[in-house]
């Protein structure tokens, strides 16, 4: 069965280029009216550009519906106006993708705070700027389909990227308890985590492999994520067409004896607390307390 977007109203930011244009002209293809969002600076998050409005024109040549809009995701008023002017002109919003980020690498050891934060506030507090903004709408429509974007950096590290880490981990943070906050509203929040050759990974690929990595070879997982029979709380990694899951898991840990609840007990019973034999991937926080639960009581 086709997926399809038609009568859907979606925002993509940072998408003057990239992941993000490719989303936006994928969902415009597919029926969606999409407002490209882009503030156009350079990869470090400096400049202006007319980046969204090409994108906008390459829609409308290609027979879709789109408008551009320059505002920042660090500035929460500028979300909210986009997505007013949004609901204005298309009646509601169902669709966020939340792509705009910056790089400022360095060594943990060479980062300047300013560069820490900067990262920080554009990934993760412009996501949840963007996502505050349409929140409400959502709730009110009954129906949301929101994506967060995390990396291979979040999840599992890379040296000179501290910053960016720590935003895309954090994004898969918030996917988790959104999800839940959503539930009861149709509103259905995954993550993705992409690996793309884009001009933020143009001077880490090899050339081949930067075309491997073509963006458009992430755009199925991404809409899939975003489509109306999406699953919700899920982690995905796509690149080059290969599509996979990620999953934050938990042990079933071991029970420190009630007499030697010491440093030592742990080291003595390292093996057992971190064997991974019936480790579980937990729904939400609560379920670290029931494990503990049953081993207090014996189970």
């Amino acid at each position: 069965m086709t997926i399809s977007f038609e009568g859907r109203v979606a925002i993509v930011t940072g998408a003057g280029g990239g992941l993000g244009r490719a989303y936006a002209l994928e969902l415009a293809r597919r029926g969606a009216r999409v407002v490209v969002n882009d503030l156009g600076g350079a990869r470090d998050g400096t400049g202006h550009s007319d980046a969204a409005l090409n994108v906008v024109e390459e829609i409308a040549a290609e027979g879709g519906e789109a408008m551009s809009d320059g505002g920042s995701v660090t500035e929460y008023d500028q979300m909210v106006e986009m997505v007013a002017k949004a609901k204005e002109k298309w009646g509601g919003v169902h669709i966020l993708i939340n792509n705009a980020g910056v790089l400022r690498d360095k060594s943990f050891v060479k980062m300047e705070p300013a560069d820490f934060k900067f990262v920080v506030d554009v990934h993760l507090n412009g996501s949840a700027n963007c996502t505050k903004a349409v929140w409400e709408t959502m709730r009110e429509q009954n129906y949301g389909r929101i994506l967060m974007t995390a990396s291979s950096t979040g999840l599992y590290g890379n040296f000179g990227q501290a910053n960016y880490g720590a935003a895309k981990l954090g994004l898969a943070g918030l996917t988790k308890t959104l999800y839940l906050e959503g539930a009861k509203y149709g509103i259905k929040v995954n993550t993705i985590a992409p690996v793309a050759g884009t001009r933020m990974t143009e001077d880490i690929f090899p050339e081949e492999a930067f075309k491997a990595f073509a963006p458009e070879n992430v755009v199925p997982a991404a809409l899939y994520l975003v489509c109306e029979d999406a699953p919700t709380n899920a982690i995905i990694g796509a690149g080059a067409g290969v599509v996979h899951a990620a999953y934050v898991t938990m042990t079933q840990g071991a029970l420190l004896p009630a007499d030697d609840r010491t440093p030592e007990a742990v080291e003595r019973l390292w093996s057992r607390i971190t064997d991974r034999t019936g480790e579980i991937v937990p729904q939400s926080g609560a379920e670290q307390s029931m494990v503990i639960l049953r081993h207090l009581q014996g189970g």
